[in-house]
């Protein structure tokens, strides 16, 4: 389809009408960034060191990764519509609850029940964006989603630094519920469910064990620094793994079809995902407070500076749909990781006098690079797997990156505190050890971004 021809057709009034709505709804999930500029007063407010804020995130994306895929695979049986409306309103009652907190540890399950919500949405968004239009302009519409989801990562830093400036902590989660319901009252016109005579099953089983599976595997990783307490988590692991390998190959209708990943490059390209967006996260986990203890800025300023990572993502994201049907899917996901580690090996060198114009670029590049990699790693995984299976495809390309931000929350966060206390044995003040442990972990970053980008190189000329 030619370039006109393609724009004219993702401009269909009804079609583009509920393109924005769903990215509307969809947008409360980015918005979550909007927390992390609101971590230093989070942390003051419960009284925890910055290490505990690592809980903040893998409460909420240790649920809904663990989930997503077996309700992606809801959505394919029942209907993406209905599983992503009642995201929305699942989501609007979280975002209160976790506003009336009264202690960490409430905060804490009241995350665990907003990522339920945020399972239910973003594993049915791109199923139910890709439906509205027709295939051959799947790549173009699936580069609109990422525009959308893009722009709630935008604004999250942004609002959040004002929000959290004009109303304390608790309103980075309230804001959001307005939004839910909007979305949620004004959404009209979607897809039809399945028939109920034609609907497959439901393999509860397998869903379960790999819910487990994912779960376990997080909290491993969580707790390996602690020796022994990760001994009887790896077994749950290995247990659970095994007995959802056993069930898929018993279920006529599996939750995953596990045979995909002997596709040629598809298991690396999974694995290269998780790495990147291991290696990403590490913004969004320590820019927050460097901006603030070491660049020294006010907190809404700082919230518009890290919003810049989110605004290359939003930049990319059109003309990396544009691009796809020119361009080798796994050329573009290779280029936009290599994109990601040079900017982190950038903020590597960030110090006291590092000027504002090298902040916003590497940021800039940082989220232009994953950017490209995302709608990329999108694109391949909904066209390898079958479209019966939209749900399921948009479930893997999220958890892969779910995986690799919570596996960043624990392993980052521990490479931080042991080069932080390193240079506090030596005499280092408090800039000087948090600027060390900000060194150490963006270094460390940006090698695994650069082994993640040479997953792909390989099978670069394999698919387009």
């Amino acid at each position: 389809m030619g370039g006109n021809q393609g724009k004219a057709g993702l401009l269909q009034r009804g079609a583009f009408g509920r393109l924005l709505l769903v990215g509307l709804g969809t947008s409360v999930v980015p918005l979550d960034s909007a927390l992390n500029i609101a971590f230093p007063a989070m942390t003051a407010h419960f009284g925890q060191p910055l290490a505990q804020i690592q809980w903040v995130v893998i409460c909420y994306v240790l649920t809904y990764g663990s989930l997503m895929l077996g309700i992606g695979r809801l959505g394919d049986i029942f209907g993406h519509a209905v599983v992503f409306r009642a995201g929305l309103g699942w989501s609007a009652m979280a975002y209160l609850l976790c506003t009336a907190a009264p202690s960490f540890p409430w905060l804490l399950a009241c995350r665990g029940l907003q990522g339920i919500g945020a399972a239910l949405i973003i594993s049915c968004g791109p199923a139910l964006v890709t439906s509205l239009y027709a295939e051959a302009l799947r790549p173009r519409v699936l580069g609109a989603y990422a525009l959308l989801f893009a722009a709630g990562s935008v604004l999250g830093p942004s609002l959040g630094g004002l929000l959290v400036d004009g109303f304390g902590w608790a309103a980075v989660f309230w804001f959001r519920t307005p939004v839910a319901l909007a979305a949620l009252l004004l959404l009209r016109g979607l897809p039809a469910a399945p028939n109920a005579a034609t609907r497959d099953s439901f393999d509860l089983v397998g869903a379960g064990l790999l819910a487990l599976s994912i779960a376990s595997l997080l909290l491993t990783v969580n707790q390996a620094r602690h020796g022994w307490p990760a001994l009887p988590l790896a077994v749950l692991f290995g247990a659970a793994t095994l007995g959802f390998l056993r069930q898929s190959g018993r279920s006529a209708r599996p939750v995953l079809a596990l045979h995909h990943f002997a596709l040629p490059g598809f298991a690396a390209l999974n694995l290269a995902n998780a790495l990147a967006n291991l290696a990403g996260f590490a913004v969004l986990l320590f820019v927050p407070y460097y901006l603030t203890r070491i660049a020294v800025l006010p907190v809404g300023i700082a919230g518009l500076v890290l919003a810049s990572s989110a605004a290359g993502t939003m930049l990319v994201s059109l003309p990396g749909g544009w691009l796809l049907g020119r361009v080798p899917a796994r050329a573009m996901a290779a280029s936009g990781i290599a994109g990601t580690a040079f900017a982190l090996a950038l903020m590597a060198l960030w110090g006291a006098a590092t000027p504002a114009w090298l902040l916003l670029a590497a940021l800039l590049l940082h989220g232009a690079g994953l950017g490209v990699l995302q709608v990329s790693y999108t694109e391949i995984v909904t066209a390898t797997l079958p479209r019966a299976d939209r749900g399921v495809a948009g479930s893997l390309a999220m958890m892969t990156r779910t995986l690799g931000v919570v596996t960043a929350a624990s392993l980052l966060t521990l490479a931080f505190g042991a080069a932080q206390a390193s240079a506090e044995a030596t005499g280092a003040g408090l800039a000087g050890a948090f600027l060390a442990g900000f060194h150490a972990s963006l270094a460390g970053a940006a090698a695994v971004a650069v082994l993640a980008a040479l997953l792909l190189l390989p099978g670069g000329r394999r698919r387009g």
